[in-house]
């Protein structure tokens, strides 16, 4: 049996990490409570429902939102059973696949969605965007692309 030796993070690496754990914590935290405290809305439902105003139809397979926003299926199912009780989505069953379903954005949805998007976004650009450089934005889009990328295989 061979031995496996941890290759422990050096000074610069662990400093990386914790400023990556503490800052996006930190920031998650502090854009759903404005979102919260604005427009009842928590982050992942407002994802959930930029998400489906994405779409042409403005609906998507459960499944694939799921993947989209990085949620389990089961999250994502409790997670539209509450939007849908707040009547921003409904579900439908999938017209060519009797077993999937669809997420639907509601006109009610879309517009919690317009009131709700101007003061998000004015929280991003306050605790993040306006924070940082043009290149490092760049860096910052080309990191986590090549993460979620590298991540979105493992599953």
């Amino acid at each position: 049996m061979t031995e496996q030796r941890t290759k422990w993070l050096d000074d610069c690496e662990m400093a990386s990490w914790r400023s990556y754990i503490v800052g996006s914590a930190l920031l998650d935290y502090r854009l759903n409570r404005e979102l919260q405290l604005t427009h009842g809305l928590s982050i992942a439902d407002y994802e959930i429902l930029v998400c489906l105003s994405e779409q042409p139809d403005l609906r998507m397979r459960m499944s694939e939102l799921a993947m989209e926003v990085a949620h389990s299926k089961s999250r994502i199912s409790h997670q539209i059973r509450r939007l849908e009780a707040a009547e921003l989505v409904r579900r439908d069953e999938c017209p060519n696949d009797g077993r999937g379903v669809l997420a639907v954005l509601t006109d009610k949805g879309m517009t919690k969605l317009r009131e709700a998007a101007p003061a998000h976004v004015e929280g991003v650009r306050e605790h993040m965007i306006d924070l940082l450089e043009p290149h490092e934005l760049k860096v910052l889009a080309g990191v986590f692309q090549r993460l979620t990328a590298h991540l979105r295989t493992l599953d």
